[in-house]
């Protein structure tokens, strides 16, 4: 193999371990708490986002660093001390079956039809970067196994 051809890939490769690198400084660096997140002010629209669904309970967003060509946030628009999902409780049954098939809606309507990823992070050591629960779906390239 080339130098060349190396040094294309090394290039490919460096943004996301720096974006990989960040988001789990940030995770480690957040604090959980109820208090109010970049998503309320999605929600408010006091932030733009590019919105791909909305409805009563939920907002689905483009992702701004994505991890794939097609990478997009779901999130219940009252989070109900739904912080994470470790923080679910019995009332939050609906919101939460109400996320999953959200995501199902969108993936279609995205043209994913070959697959998708959907990725959920809780904690520090799930790389949980906002307290506000929220559902990743990642698709557009083939995934691989086991995640980071």
């Amino acid at each position: 193999m080339s130098h060349h051809r190396v040094a294309i890939l090394s290039s490919h490769i460096s943004p996301v371990s720096a974006v990989m690198a960040s988001e789990k400084e940030a995770a480690l660096s957040a604090t959980p708490s109820d208090a109010p997140t970049i998503f309320d002010k999605i929600i408010s629209k006091e932030i733009p986002s590019t919105v791909v669904y909305e409805d009563d309970k939920v907002l689905a967003f483009r992702d701004i660093t994505p991890q794939g060509p097609v990478h997009i946030l779901l999130i219940p628009k009252v989070r109900d001390g739904l912080t994470g999902l470790s923080k679910a409780e019995e009332r939050h049954i609906d919101i939460l079956g109400r996320l999953l098939y959200t995501a199902k809606l969108v993936a279609k309507q995205e043209g994913l039809d070959e697959g998708f990823r959907i990725v959920i992070n809780d904690g520090p050591q799930g790389c949980q970067s906002v307290y506000h629960i929220h559902v990743h779906l990642i698709g557009g390239r083939q995934m691989n196994w086991p995640p980071g």
